[in-house]
């Protein structure tokens, strides 16, 4: 039987307008009545889903957020972090530096805010500031690499930043985690961190087979958590090559498909 259920945010949980609908919300709420969890699972910050976690009732004692790709794993209720896994600060003067030469903007993403080294911001940086509700600052690369750095992005218009994926340098690949969870977002993190290792980490927490895991996704950066879950879910909107791991497809998210997922193959269990 499903007990956790971990679900990515855009793409999946939201719909095109970034709006959690009527069927989903209430597919929640019944897992919850069952005692099954639900975890939100996403490269944002926590200041980013705040205002998601309120709207589903997923801020009380026991339950959990897994934010910034699997870099960090939270607490919903307190913010208490008991996974995290860094970026360093070679690391990130590395990728600065690469980003840099190849002419891609660059953004360093922390839990109080998002620093960016290069004066002339570009507007995807902007636009995800204002997507995660965090304070965007302007620091030398110096200092920001004195930060504790979730995860670092590089930004830019899809044909531009495949351009630069080509250019790097092939060690890059080697020495980190990094994923597309967007056409136009590659995402650096430690080689530790990923949504599977998180949802992994979280499951072996609260004593559970990954067996009794659904994970529900659309993109490249989700594929690590449906590997590992024994119930892997992709949206009808997902990746075609994702669809070839999953357990089971499931409907658009214009149509509410984490709802129907949630009825079909995890509360049904418990009702028949």
């Amino acid at each position: 039987m499903i007990k956790l259920v971990a679900i990515d945010l855009d793409g999946t949980l939201l719909n095109p307008e970034r709006k959690i609908t009527p069927a989903v919300k209430a597919a929640v709420k019944a897992a919850k009545t069952y005692g099954i969890k639900i975890v939100i699972c996403t490269g944002r910050p926590l200041m980013g889903v705040t205002d998601i976690l309120n709207e589903l009732d997923l801020t009380e004692h026991g339950d959990y957020v897994i934010t910034y790709n699997g870099a960090l794993v939270q607490r919903a209720d307190t913010g208490e972090e008991f996974i995290k896994e860094s970026i360093s600060r070679e690391d990130f003067l590395d990728i600065d530096a690469m980003a840099r030469k190849i002419g891609l903007p660059l953004m360093a993403i922390t839990r109080e805010g998002i620093y960016t080294s290069q004066r002339d911001i570009g507007k995807y940086v902007v636009h995800e500031a204002a997507m995660v509700n965090m304070p965007l600052y302007y620091r030398l690369p110096e200092e920001i690499g004195q930060l504790e750095i979730a995860k670092v992005m590089t930004v830019d218009e899809p044909e531009k930043l495949d351009d630069g994926i080509a250019y790097m340098p092939f060690e890059f690949f080697e020495r980190f985690n990094m994923v597309k969870s967007t056409p136009f977002y590659l995402e650096f993190m430690n080689k530790k961190a990923s949504k599977g290792s998180a949802v992994k980490h979280l499951a072996e927490k609260l004593f559970l087979d990954m067996d009794e895991v659904m994970t529900i996704g659309d993109e490249e950066n989700d594929r690590s958590m449906l590997e590992v879950a024994g119930c892997p879910v992709v949206m009808e909107n997902g990746k075609a090559e994702l669809k070839k791991i999953a357990k089971h497809v499931t409907k658009s998210n214009i149509e509410s498909g984490v709802a129907y997922a949630i009825n079909e193959w995890a509360i049904k269990e418990y009702i028949n």
